[in-house]
């Protein structure tokens, strides 16, 4: 049973070494895993708080994606109507100018073609005069063949003459 009961003199010896490294462990060991441990527990709290700001940036920075993205497209709506209501003003003023093309061109070709009818009016007028004027004449020289003729109209005319300038 000797290896059960230890001696005096051991027990002794191994309280006064466990002593010695307890002694040393608590003067240099400990504070140094205490300063490890207490620094890693820095780090990580030091790391979850920039963690929490990025997420926090981050949130902004959707929020701000959001926002952005909002005015953007109400910004393309503006612009989309505005193109929409200028193809429509260019359309109408293009019709509108196009009515007043359309318009000019007819009323252009009515005046042309009054003008043109009162030409050939004018002609039909002059062939009429002159095809007057030779059957005139030859009715003329028919009747005023003889002298008694001649004169029987000479008198007619001047009497017709002197009726028109009385009235």
């Amino acid at each position: 049973m000797d290896l059960l009961i230890p001696e005096t003199g051991t027990i002794i010896w191994m309280l006064l070494a466990a002593g010695i490294v307890f002694f040393i462990l608590m003067k240099w060991g400990f504070p140094m895993l205490t300063d490890m441990v207490d620094k890693r527990n820095d780090y990580i709290e030091k790391s979850l708080k920039a963690a929490k700001e990025a997420n926090d940036r981050l949130a902004g920075i959707q929020a701000e994606c959001d926002e952005l993205l909002r005015e953007t497209r109400q910004e393309q709506a503006r612009i989309i109507k505005e193109a929409n209501e200028r193809r429509d003003g260019i359309i109408a003023e293009a019709e509108t100018k196009a009515r007043e093309s359309a318009g000019k061109i007819v009323e252009d070709a009515r005046s042309q073609i009054r003008e043109e009818r009162d030409e050939a009016l004018r002609g039909i007028r002059r062939q009429v005069a002159e095809i007057s004027v030779r059957i005139a004449e030859k009715v003329i020289l028919k009747e005023l063949s003889d002298r008694d003729g001649q004169t029987e109209m000479i008198d007619r005319m001047i009497d017709e003459v002197e009726a028109a300038e009385r009235k």
